[in-house]
């Protein structure tokens, strides 16, 4: 009979501890996430803007060399991330695919000049910094003008900065939530051995003996969580890759690794802060609420 119910103990133990570590290891999984947005935010941000190009329209008479040497120009420039020449024939043939009919016939003439289309970095797509470049490239005598699309520009910064506050804003809230759920499942967690830590008490333990199997546990469980979440995120980070591979590439391997450190990190000191306080409830309390 007794051998039965020490069975049932351990079970309902490590039921326990097994609801502990899967409730932890998921908040860890969803707060590393958020680590993966704002990691990737910045790279995100930079591929939509060095996306958005601007076009030179070059002089019909323009010479094949000075439209090389304007070209090579560019490229060195530091603020240019690369540059494609689009020459009469290659417009009139983008053109004549998007109107789905050959305009030159109508016209008798292809009235569109060569061009030069310019991918700025992204840390040059400010107006400011654009308009400097415009006025740099129109001192060339063969350039006629400079189109930029600046109510893009515009827009793209904008919101840039709105979605950057939005996730500051979201990781704030989601890492209370966390903290709230962590430290609700550990009060359970400890609450379930509530008498254990009174007969400790009665037979002469101190407070810090009583403590210490309790925070070491805490910490095994925080780690052990950790070591969950870190696996579905590299799951995750798998299928991201191979879905999206243009826009998430995830070459910054120092930042992955300090991710997964500051999750390790995390997930014990939530356990053992957590399980301190939680342990020092019970070893505060009277024993008349142990039964509440």
């Amino acid at each position: 009979m007794a051998n039965n119910e020490n069975r049932a103990t351990r079970a309902r133990l490590r039921s326990s501890y097994l609801t502990l570590v899967v409730s932890v290891s998921l908040v860890l999984f969803l707060l590393g996430i958020l680590g993966l947005v704002l990691i990737n935010a910045r790279e995100l941000s930079d591929y939509f803007r060095e996306s958005l190009s601007f076009s030179i329209m070059l002089d019909d008479a323009a010479k094949e060399a000075d439209i090389r040497m304007l070209q090579k120009d560019l490229d060195a420039k530091a603020y240019i991330k690369s540059t494609e020449y689009v020459s009469k024939d290659e417009a009139a043939a983008s053109m004549k695919e998007e109107l789905g009919e050959d305009f030159i016939s109508f016209l008798g003439d292809n009235p569109l000049p060569p061009s030069i289309d310019v991918y700025l970095v992204s840390e040059y797509t400010k107006p400011d910094s654009v308009s400097k470049i415009e006025k740099y490239i129109l001192l060339y005598p063969f350039v006629d003008d400079v189109i930029i699309p600046e109510s893009l520009l515009l827009l793209i910064n904008e919101n840039v900065k709105k979605v950057s506050l939005f996730l500051l804003v979201i990781s704030f809230f989601l890492f209370l939530i966390a903290l709230t759920i962590i430290n609700n499942t550990i009060r359970l967690s400890v609450y379930s051995k509530r008498f254990l830590i009174r007969t400790m008490q009665l037979v002469g333990a101190t407070r810090s003996f009583i403590r210490k199997p309790f925070l070491l546990q805490g910490a095994f469980h925080g780690f052990l969580a950790a070591i969950v979440a870190m696996t579905l995120m590299t799951g995750l980070l798998y299928l991201i890759e191979k879905e999206f591979f243009m826009m998430f590439t995830f070459e910054n391997t120092n930042l992955l690794i300090l991710l997964g450190v500051v999750i390790i990190f995390t997930g014990v000191l939530i356990n053992v802060i957590s399980t301190y306080f939680s342990v020092n409830k019970y070893l505060s309390i009277s024993e008349d609420k142990l039964y509440y």
